[in-house]
């Protein structure tokens, strides 16, 4: 029987662990962090922006908003920029929470939109990796990340590429905007 998010946290909150971060080449700090205890499980989740498609910033957004669209598909830049070359989030146009969430027709186009999100974001010169990440804690709106990682900083790698992302000084504006248009038209090289 799987365990209740009661039984996990009497198993867990007095038996934390520290990984060996420290010798990790991609850990973004000097020496090694110490987890935070435990907290209990809440009796309800935080709500999230957007919940059940109420006052969502996304769904209202206009499409000025956004460097592309489509009919079922919206992209932006994170704006103002931040650490890492270019980061943009890719979100239907209808509210959906979750991949599970999207009618058959619409998942099977996210497989191909991901793809082609990424092809567009390698367009910007300069990088090794494109990162897509899917967190769904903050805004119910369904969105999904793509993270450019620089090449030559393999320190940047991982999982961790989304804390560098704030601890690096951001791009400046002028370098942002230059590279926020060459994924746009290579969003739109492929409408043509």
């Amino acid at each position: 029987m799987p365990e209740t998010p009661e039984q996990l946290y009497e198993r867990a909150k007095d038996s934390l662990r520290t990984p060996p971060v420290d010798e990790w080449d991609t850990w973004p700090f000097e020496g090694v962090g110490r987890p935070r205890a435990l907290q209990a499980p809440e009796p309800q989740e935080r709500s999230r922006f957007g919940e059940g498609g109420i006052d969502c910033r996304a769904c209202t957004a206009p499409d000025e908003e956004y460097f592309w669209t489509d009919e079922r598909w919206r992209l932006h830049a994170i704006d103002p920029p931040s650490g890492l070359p270019i980061v943009v989030l890719l979100e239907p146009r209808a509210h959906y929470d979750a991949p599970a969430d999207l009618p058959d027709e619409l998942a099977a186009e996210l497989g191909v939109m991901l793809a082609r999100v990424e092809r567009a974001v390698r367009a910007v010169p300069h990088l090794e990796r494109v990162h897509v990440c899917r967190w769904g804690d903050g805004s119910a709106h369904l969105h999904w990340w793509f993270m450019a990682r620089p090449a030559g900083f393999p320190q940047l790698a991982g999982n961790f590429a989304a804390i560098w992302d704030d601890i690096l000084p951001p791009v400046p504006e002028e370098i942002a905007r230059e590279n926020v248009e060459l994924v746009r038209r290579a969003m739109l090289a492929v409408d043509s």
